[in-house]
């Protein structure tokens, strides 16, 4: 049962992790430690989640003091190893990547005796993302959501997990971190999401320590932010291969990671041409809380919020559109319309109804739907997608978003815990676009608003990258050559250098060139071509995960040609793929089994108000009755039983009151503010207008200085310097309001302008610089 609650001992007792962070890469070591404390041999499962760039290249079991080192095989082998070892009495562990999803692994013990323990780690690798604030992000997942199983003709879809589910506050085990963080600059500052012991700074503050504090609950995903002094100085990174590996061979040359910050300059005159489509999760998981703090906006009333924010931010002449899925999928018009006043509000109105009422969570249909319309000439698609990517057909939407990857750039935002890694940021990669992650108290709009930015700037043409290497020496690309880069974006790539390596006092140069709105640019670094030496192999691991990345598609997804070469990748680097399972086998135990080994499946924590308006909401579109559902209508008797905690999700609460639900949303004078912008960027002096100012309408009127001026002018003004006054430090929300209403102004104030501001400034006695206003 999906909510079962584990009354026998659980073997699962602890996992501990040490975390090590060298500038912007990660290396973790999880060690998950069972026992067995039943009568009976065990064989244990367990499901976690892993952020999907995360390069698993080691696994060791040990059992009772002594140590097994897993090997790596390709699963099928694997899998079959496993079954017959337990079969003859042997010892087993089984560790593989889901088949349907890079960011799901699972964990066999098999025939673990009465009394034994055992301590399996794994080792793995990844780069950490630069956030907007310069933050670089390190995220140890702990709560995995269910995924959403695609309806396959008449089966049906459902829920999907292969091991019970219990409310986080429930996990019958313990979770300790330990991290320590390192750069060749001061670290600023380190933050984490869950209570930490007090960090500890040394050498200067290139160095710091951090533990999670006593009794961490799995409650939420461990997060930790790094600032350090200086986040965008390029470099190159050289390693050292393994000697006695086979020459010619990934492992057996060095391996370089280039890291860019390209100085992109921001376009003043975004483009107003694109044909934006927002596909939008409406599935019932959208019903849960934004966190687990008590009050949290809802994620369907955030993502309500954020369609307002991106729909008044759009440029005037561009085409639009809006989808919602769930189980079924809707548009808002049949075809992408121009934007313009009359389109918007049509929208604007359908935004505020809008609900997740649409059950399951099927994104693969809506998204061949938008990729079957014609395009538009002149208008590049530019796709929109936010959901909280519970869905287990993982590897089949990426793979229709990479087959249409040259027609649009797909933006992707993952919303709350549990969200999909290998979703999200697989169809953002297989579209050249970018991903978003929106958790704990941060803002949807926020995040929203910089992925519309960077798609209103001028597209980034002829990207290349070159190398300047001495005779005899080479690179490899192992990344896709970069095809789009974003502003403030950070670029990684890497290679192979192959040939003779030269003395050691040789550098070499790699040039990344770029061409933006006609200007050629170029960023150049030079590096020493002496590699360093890393017991971990750090750089090759994550250069072997950049490559399999490109090719791999999940196990029975995957063409046989890249199936080839993931797994000769895969198999030559010990980094695991979907093709591949490390698999240890301990041969000292030879017991002859005494009937079947007890099964006991370990409970994944989630955040339980997801599962149970999941299972409810699911269950009921599959019988077509999620629309007409009223709370006295009675639930099957499996359903019955469910026990629901009283500050949890009532099964009853998808038919929340609207208009109330609409109270509670407009209720933020910020979103009143912009609900009553217009498509140009102008406001009209009215009584709306001044409720959210807190003014008299009157006193506006007999205000406005230049009476043969256009009243609008007048009331855009002010409501410029309101938000410039009141919403200053969430600036990067209103910031493409406020560029499309300063332009308005001058486009139909003319000369009148400067004295409305400075009027302006006068009526609401406020601070603000009028230089905001200039052209």
């Amino acid at each position: 049962g999906l909510l079962t609650r584990q009354k026998e001992p659980v073997p699962l007792k602890s996992i501990s992790v040490t975390l090590s962070i060298r500038e912007f890469v990660a290396g973790v070591s999880a060690t998950l430690n069972y026992e067995n404390e039943g009568k009976d041999p065990l064989e244990a499962f367990f499901v976690f989640p892993m952020d999907e760039d995360s390069a698993v290249h080691s696994f060791e079991a040990v059992v009772d003091g002594k140590k097994i080192v897993a090997e790596l095989q390709e699963k099928s082998e694997a899998r079959t190893n496993y079954e017959n070892a337990i079969s003859q009495g042997h010892q087993a562990f089984l560790l593989e990547e889901d088949d349907q999803a890079g960011d799901i692994f699972s964990c066999n013990v098999g025939n673990l005796p009465p009394g034994s323990k055992a301590a399996l780690t794994l080792k793995y690798v990844q780069e950490l993302p630069l956030e907007a604030d310069g933050a670089l992000r390190y995220v140890l997942p702990a709560i995995l959501n269910p995924r959403y199983q695609l309806s396959r003709g008449s089966e049906g879809g459902g829920l999907q997990m292969k091991t019970p589910a219990v409310p986080s506050k429930d996990v019958p085990y313990t979770l300790s971190l330990a991290a320590t963080v390192s750069s060749q600059h001061a670290i600023k500052s380190v933050q984490c999401s869950s209570p930490v012991n007090p960090i500890e700074y040394l050498d200067d503050k290139t160095s710091a320590q951090i533990s999670l504090a006593d009794g961490h609950k799995f409650d939420r995903d461990v997060e930790l932010l790094v600032y350090y002094s200086e986040v965008h100085t390029p470099s190159v990174a050289v390693e050292m291969g393994v000697p006695a590996a086979k020459l010619d061979s990934l492992m057996g040359d060095p391996s370089a990671m280039v890291s860019f910050y390209p100085n992109i300059p921001e376009a003043q005159s975004p483009t107003a041409c694109g044909e934006f489509v927002f596909l939008m999760d409406r599935s019932g998981s959208m019903h849960c809380p934004m966190n687990n703090q008590n009050p949290s906006q809802l994620r369907i009333q955030a993502a309500k919020e954020t369609l307002i924010w991106l729909l008044k931010s759009l440029p005037v002449g561009c085409y639009f559109n809006i989808f919602g899925f769930g189980s079924s999928f809707e548009s808002f018009f049949p075809e992408s319309v121009k934007y313009t006043q009359d389109t918007m509000e049509q929208a604007l109105k359908r935004v505020k109804s809008m609900d997740a009422d649409l059950g399951g969570t099927e994104i693969l249909e809506p998204l061949k739907a938008i990729y079957s319309r014609t395009s538009i000439p002149g208008h590049p698609l530019q796709l929109f997608v936010f959901t909280d990517g519970e869905v287990n057909d993982t590897f089949s939407v990426i793979r229709e978003v990479k087959s249409n990857g040259q027609r649009h750039r797909c933006f992707s935002f993952g919303i709350g815990e549990g969200a999909s890694t290998s979703l999200i940021k697989g169809i953002a990669r297989a579209s050249g676009g970018a991903a978003e992650f929106i958790t704990g108290n941060e803002r949807m709009q926020s995040k929203a608003l910089r992925a519309l930015k960077r798609s209103l700037q001028p597209v980034v043409e002829d990207v290349s990258l070159s190398w300047d290497l001495p005779a005899g020496l080479s690179a490899k690309m192992l990344s896709p050559e970069p095809s789009v880069i974003f502003r403030g974006q950070r670029l990684i790539v890497y290679a192979q250098l192959t040939g003779t390596m030269p003395p050691a006092e040789a550098t070499g140069k790699v040039c990344l060139k770029y061409t933006l709105q006609g200007k050629q640019f170029e960023n150049q670094v030079a590096f020493s071509l002496q590699p360093k030496s890393d017991a971990n192999l750090t750089i090759h691991r994550l250069a072997a995960k950049s490559f399999i990345q490109t090719k791999d598609m999940g196990f029975e997804e995957t063409p046989a040609n890249d199936k080839k070469e993931v797994l000769k990748i895969s198999m030559e680097c010990g980094v695991i793929s979907s093709h591949t399972a490390f698999i240890a086998i301990n041969k000292d135990l030879n017991k002859p089994l005494q009937g079947p080994l007890t099964r006991s499946d370990v409970p994944s924590p989630m955040l339980f108000v997801a599962s149970v308006s999941m299972a409810i909401l699911c269950f009921l579109s599959s019988y077509k009755a999620l629309f007409s559902y009223h709370p006295s209508a009675s639930l099957p008797n499996s359903y019955q039983s469910m026990s629901y905690p009283k500050n949890g999700y009532d099964p009853h609460r998808f038919t929340i009151n609207k208009s109330l639900h609409s109270l509670e949303f407009l209720n933020d004078p910020l979103v009143q503010l912009i609900s009553l912008q217009k498509a140009d960027g102008s406001w009209d002096l009215n009584e709306g207008l001044a409720v959210v100012l807190g003014m008299s309408l009157g006193d506006m009127q007999a205000a406005l200085p230049v009476k043969s001026v256009d009243s609008s002018g007048w009331a855009t003004v002010l409501a410029v310097i309101w938000l410039h006054d009141k919403y200053k430090d969430m600036k990067c929300e209103w910031e493409l309001l406020e560029r499309k209403a300063v332009a308005w102004i001058h486009s139909h104030a003319g000369s009148a302008a400067d004295g409305l501001v400075k009027a302006a400034v006068g009526f609401l006695k406020s601070s603000v610089d009028p230089a905001v206003f200039a052209p």
